[in-house]
């Protein structure tokens, strides 16, 4: 690592990343914790990199910056502009009207040239650039009316539930947000639309069984102060936040994979690790054993069929 003025020269994998302005601060100072700078976003990317990338690689991505930090303007980038270096790996795919050139971060490198644009937020693709039709993660996004996390942890017990009695594994994540994400592991065989309607599928019969704690209704004025199980995200360009990514939320809060049997801690919330003490639950390997050999959909939904009926 090398300083000089405004600029930090930092090691990132097999390559050196200059950072500009690294004492910036990203994440004011605020009743949620310390603040923290531009240097302090690097940092926690080059030390979870290991961690982060097998979850990146291959995607494009939509990166979420906030160049003056929380209190600025917020950008959502697709298209990868073209100051970035050469050695940033770009995948060019479909759109309605054409196509889009989007970022993939392949290495740890990228992963802190991003930290230095005051990219705070990584959302991935759930199919990668060679398969862009064909997902090899199924997410449920569990997405509580207000902060009720005690009705998340609700509906991820009788979702991991339902998963199990159709031999589905599945991975569980806080979002860094306000809910949780269920994660499964798919074999890329199925394109996105079968993906969704075997997601959607699985919510409604759990909405069906639990209609006044759980809703799948798109509209919020159709919710309630039911907790929305949404599968929306199981479609074609959609995006879903990446493990180990920061959120733009004040205190610097981080999408962290967890175990099942973590659920019932009465610490764990939405935003239970920050930019501090994530890299301490990554070494754990929360995730060890679940998500390494995607599965088929095909017997999975001809059991989900017979439960429905």
């Amino acid at each position: 690592m090398s300083a000089d003025g405004d600029v930090r020269t930092v090691r990132a994998g097999r390559r050196s990343v200059e950072v500009h302005r690294p004492e910036k601060v990203l994440f004011p100072r605020g009743g949620e914790g310390k603040e923290y700078t531009k240097g302090d976003l690097v940092d926690y990317y080059r030390s979870v990199a290991e961690f982060m990338l097998p979850h990146l690689r291959g995607r494009p991505l939509m990166l979420e910056r906030h160049p003056d930090g929380l209190d600025g303007p917020r950008f959502m980038q697709k298209n990868t502009p073209e100051h970035h270096p050469e050695w940033i790996t770009r995948a060019e795919v479909p759109k309605e009207d054409g196509t889009v050139c989007h970022t993939v971060c392949d290495d740890a490198a990228t992963l802190a040239y991003l930290a230095d644009q005051a990219c705070l937020t990584l959302h991935r693709w759930l199919s990668k650039v060679d398969a862009v039709d064909h997902p090899d993660v199924m997410i449920f996004d569990l997405d509580p009316p207000g902060d009720d996390f005690g009705a998340v942890r609700e509906a991820a017990r009788w979702l991991g539930e339902l998963l199990d009695e159709i031999r589905l594994p599945s991975a569980l994540m806080t979002t860094g947000s306000r809910g949780l994400h269920v994660v499964v592991r798919l074999d890329g065989q199925h394109d996105f639309d079968e993906v969704r309607a075997f997601a959607r599928d699985a919510a409604e019969l759990l909405a069906t069984e639990h209609p006044a704690r759980l809703t799948t209704a798109a509209r919020k004025k159709d919710r309630g102060d039911r907790l929305y199980l949404d599968v929306q995200r199981n479609a074609y360009a959609q995006t879903a936040v990446a493990p180990f990514t920061v959120r733009a939320r004040p205190g610097a809060p981080v999408a962290m994979p967890v175990t099942w049997e973590q659920l019932d801690d009465p610490e764990l919330g939405p935003r239970r690790w920050t930019v501090d003490d994530a890299v301490e639950q990554a070494r754990t390997h929360p995730w060890s054993g679940v998500t390494g050999r995607g599965r088929a959909l095909g017997p999975a939904r001809r059991r989900l069929d017979a439960l429905r009926g």
